[in-house]
């Protein structure tokens, strides 16, 4: 038998990279494909937690956000030229995409499913007078979002599973172009994949119709969910050839995607791609439990105050420039009647000598 290598240094090394993975460092991958140059990304291996991932969007964008993001992958950039556009791609079914070495890559530590909806929100709160393009789209479970000029730039968008389908099989589909490989015409979890890439070409083409919706203020909002490559590691296997053509296919689409609708905002938007594996938790709401009284004075025995929100500086700064500009107002009004002549400064008086004088 052969000799049992390691001993105590290999047990130290499993030991090592059993807690990078349970920290999530082994696992699913957030990537920036293209970023202009007001985003800063900074090259290194921060792990992002799964539901700061709307942070960061909202943050590259110029938004706020109610927590801090204590994550020095994302760096202060030009506050004052904010991307026109972000694209934010989940795929879902594999934890690593080999894509270009241009692009920047995080390890996520803790994939829980997330959402778009608060950058969504804060966009058509402040800029619903200019109507901006936000899309958010899962082809597979036919779910779809527009708001703003969305609705027009993409009604012949195929979004169900139907038109998805027939639409494959047009003359201007992807299937005259694309190389499938080991992948079949005839299997439905193939066409569900192909059908989620002809949906990206779609979105590169039809924004392209309106490229003055690109050179406008108001910031636009992408957001794709694509479970094809899941499928189809389902289907065959994750080691089969389907499963290996079918990635490499993603990665060239999702880069071909993301070149043109960097170009089409004329170099001023930020890709993103989220690499998934599974989501450690189904997507909830948040409600407000009656046990949540109990619990609360358990975690806050001594009564303590509950942070500030992130309107705080805003109301700050009201009251205190407020007080400031009354307290001036106060003691220059307190000078002048301080030094005030009655006799020929004030109407009182001088109305009073008047009536003195006639009498």
């Amino acid at each position: 038998m052969g000799r049992r290598g390691g001993g105590p240094w290999a047990l130290e090394v499993a030991v090592l990279v059993t807690s990078a993975c349970l920290a999530g460092v082994c696992g699913d991958e957030f990537s920036i494909l293209r970023s202009p140059q007001s985003v800063v990304f900074r090259d290194g291996s921060w792990p992002i937690p799964g539901e700061r991932i709307p942070d960061v969007a909202a943050l590259s964008m110029g938004f706020s956000v109610e927590d801090d993001l204590p994550w020095p992958g994302l760096a202060v950039g030009d506050l004052f030229h904010r991307p026109r556009a972000t694209v934010l791609v989940t795929v879902k079914g594999v934890d690593k995409l080999v894509l270009p070495v241009k692009g920047i890559s995080y390890p996520i530590e803790n994939a829980v499913p997330f959402s778009l909806d608060s950058v969504a929100n804060a966009i058509h709160t402040l800029f619903s007078e200019e109507t901006p393009v936000v899309l958010q789209l899962a082809p597979s479970e036919e779910r779809v979002y527009m708001v703003g000029k969305a609705n027009s730039v993409f009604e012949d968008l195929s979004v169900t599973l139907r038109q998805l389908r027939n639409r494959l099989f047009q003359d201007n589909s992807i299937l005259s172009s694309l190389p499938l490989n080991s992948l079949s015409r005839n299997n439905e979890v193939d066409l569900l994949f192909l059908s989620e890439l002809q949906v990206l070409h779609d979105i590169a083409s039809l924004l392209s119709r309106h490229k003055h919706l690109a050179k406008d203020h108001s910031p636009d909002l992408y957001s794709l969910e694509l479970a094809g490559l899941e499928e189809v590691g389902k289907r065959y296997g994750e080691d089969s050839q389907q499963f290996k053509d079918a990635s490499q296919i993603l990665v060239d689409s999702l880069q071909k995607f993301a070149d043109e609708m960097f170009n089409l905002y004329s170099g001023n938007a930020v890709v993103e791609v989220v690499a998934v594996k599974a989501f450690n938790s189904p997507l909830t709401r948040k409600t407000r439990s009656i046990l949540q009284s109990s619990q609360s004075e358990t975690e806050n025995p001594y009564n303590l105050a509950y942070p500030y929100n992130y309107n705080y500086a805003v109301i700050f700064n009201i009251i205190l420039w407020m007080m400031i500009g009354l307290a001036l107002a106060v003691i220059v009004i307190s000078y002048n009647l301080w030094n005030m002549d009655p006799g020929y400064d004030s109407i009182i008086y001088r109305m009073t000598n008047q009536k003195i004088r006639m009498d």
